[in-house]
């Protein structure tokens, strides 16, 4: 097909979203069995009162995962829309996996050190 260039990031940024999203349980749980949190009390909890039983280094992995969903949400409008109008191939599709990339590239940098002059300014890029 002709002018769906755009659609592979797409894909490849749900994957990474996906790849966060396993990361963050995979050190959540862990602090959540420590802190001796039963669904119960887990449903009852409100983000502020979560993260204040998390440590930091936890908590930037949800933070990023949330972040995952919030900021591409344009990306993968317009992404898709080039895709359909058949104008997703040449520097559309460029600009796409350079928005990924930017994108990957800040996921461990929100969640692993933080360092948010850093962070800012890949998401800038981005």
């Amino acid at each position: 097909m002709i002018g769906v260039g755009t659609l592979p990031p797409v894909i490849a940024l749900a994957a990474w979203t996906m790849v966060m999203w396993a990361w963050m349980y995979w050190t959540r749980i862990p602090e959540l069995d420590r802190a001796k949190l039963d669904d119960a009390a887990l449903s009852l909890l409100t983000k502020e009162k979560l993260d204040a039983l998390l440590p930091p280094q936890v908590q930037w992995k949800a933070h990023n995962y949330n972040h995952l969903h919030e900021a591409p949400t344009v990306f993968y409008a317009v992404a898709l829309v080039l895709a359909l109008v058949g104008q997703g191939d040449g520097l559309s599709s460029v600009f796409a996996w350079l928005y990924v990339v930017l994108r990957v590239i800040h996921s461990p940098i929100q969640s692993t050190r933080n360092r948010v002059k850093l962070r800012f300014a890949v998401f800038a890029l981005s």
